[in-house]
C-alpha cells in the first residue's frame, strides 16, 4: 500500500511553468507508459503539455509537498478541451455556462504520488470553482492511464477516439463528462 504524504493545495503561478514541465514529462513518461507503447508516450508529448492560459485564468491548481509540486490540473472556461501551449487547432473562446461545459484539463500526478486522492483533490477544487462560475456540467479528454480515475468520481465515456499526432502515430484518448456536483 502507498503511504500517503501531506500535500498543500494553491492556485499555480506563472513561476511554476519550468517545474511543471518536468512534472508532466515525468508523469506522461512513466503513468502513461504503463499503458502505451514507447513511440504512442513519444507521441502523446505532441498533444499535452502546459497550457498557460490556466494559470492566467487563476484556475489551474498545484499540489505540493515538501515544496515540490507533486500534481498539478484544473479547469477552464474556454473552448480548447485538450493541449498545451504548443498544440494546434487551440481556441480561447469563451464558454457560455448556460449552454456549454466547462473543461477539466492537464491534469499530472508525480508517479510517486499516485493513488493518494490528490487527483481526485485537484477534480474537486476544479469543479467547485466551475460551479461558482456558473458551470452546471464538465467535460475532459482523457488518457488511458487517467479514465480509472474520472470512472469512480462520476465521469461517462462520450467517445473513445485514436488521436493522430504529427507523426503519423495514433494516442488513444476518451472524451468523458459529468454533472457538476
Amino acid at each position: 500500500m502507498t503511504e500517503k504524504k501531506e500535500v498543500q493545495y494553491r492556485l499555480a503561478e506563472i513561476n511554476d511553468l519550468g517545474r511543471l514541465v518536468e512534472l508532466m514529462k515525468l508523469s506522461i513518461t512513466i503513468n502513461l507508459g504503463e499503458y502505451l507503447k514507447p513511440e504512442q508516450v513519444e507521441a502523446s508529448f505532441e498533444l499535452m503539455g502546459v497550457d498557460s492560459q490556466l494559470i492566467d485564468d487563476a484556475t489551474y491548481y498545484v499540489a505540493e509537498h515538501n515544496n515540490q509540486i507533486v500534481a498539478c490540473g484544473g479547469w477552464s472556461n474556454r473552448a480548447t478541451l485538450f493541449g498545451g501551449d504548443h498544440t494546434t487547432g487551440r481556441s480561447a473562446r469563451k464558454l457560455d455556462p448556460l449552454k456549454e461545459a466547462a473543461r477539466i484539463r492537464a491534469m499530472y500526478t508525480h508517479p510517486d504520488f499516485l493513488h493518494q486522492g490528490i487527483g481526485s483533490a485537484l477534480l474537486e477544487l476544479s469543479n467547485e470553482s466551475a460551479k461558482r462560475a456558473g458551470f452546471k456540467k464538465l467535460e475532459l479528454m482523457s488518457t488511458v492511464s487517467g479514465e480509472p480515475m474520472y470512472f469512480a468520481r462520476g465521469f461517462l465515456v462520450l467517445e473513445r477516439l485514436m488521436i493522430a499526432t504529427s507523426s503519423g502515430v495514433k494516442v488513444p484518448m476518451s472524451r468523458m463528462s459529468r454533472q457538476v456536483i
